[in-house]
């Protein structure tokens, strides 16, 4: 598919203003009409010669508050390792991997507020899975709710 000249201006400008190319995609359908694929805007920008600005996103390892009335911050069993404290505030700690785990759309690890960490993925079919670090931990439903709620937050700060 061939832009004219005016599209490609506004192509360059978006990526200039840090568009991502989803963002792009749905610029060219709202404003030119123009239904392309994601793979198409990808070798559009590739063919234009764009470089696209990397967007740094907040680190997400800050922990969520909980409800003071909810539940008070439990203390890490003696027999964990060092290093697997609860998050400051004795929230929820929610982080993304930079590298994807094989079969996963995303993946990352959980510090509960109890101190327990667990690997997770979500596959493509929006399946959630845990890995828990001890496989005896049930994390409490206020963890679990915190939980998906910061994971949904950061999945959606990152166009995910």
């Amino acid at each position: 598919m061939q832009l004219t000249d005016e599209q490609k201006l506004k192509v360059k400008q978006w990526v200039a203003e840090g568009c991502g190319l989803s963002e792009i995609q749905q610029r060219l359908r709202d404003e030119d009409s123009l239904a392309l694929t994601f793979m198409d805007v990808r070798f559009l920008v590739l063919d234009m010669g764009i470089e696209m600005k990397e967007r740094v996103a907040p680190k997400s390892s800050r922990p969520i508050e909980l409800d003071k009335a909810a539940a008070e911050p439990a203390l890490a069993d003696e027999g964990e390792p060092p290093g697997n404290e609860a998050p400051a505030g004795g929230g929820v700690a929610v982080e993304i991997d930079r590298v994807m785990k094989p079969g996963a759309m995303v993946s990352g690890t959980v510090k509960f507020s109890d101190g327990v960490s667990a690997a997770w993925s979500l596959d493509q079919f929006g399946r959630l899975g845990l890995n828990m670090a001890r496989q005896d931990y049930r994390p409490s439903p206020e963890d679990l709710k915190m939980f998906q709620q910061e994971l949904t937050r950061l999945i959606q700060s990152r166009g995910m």
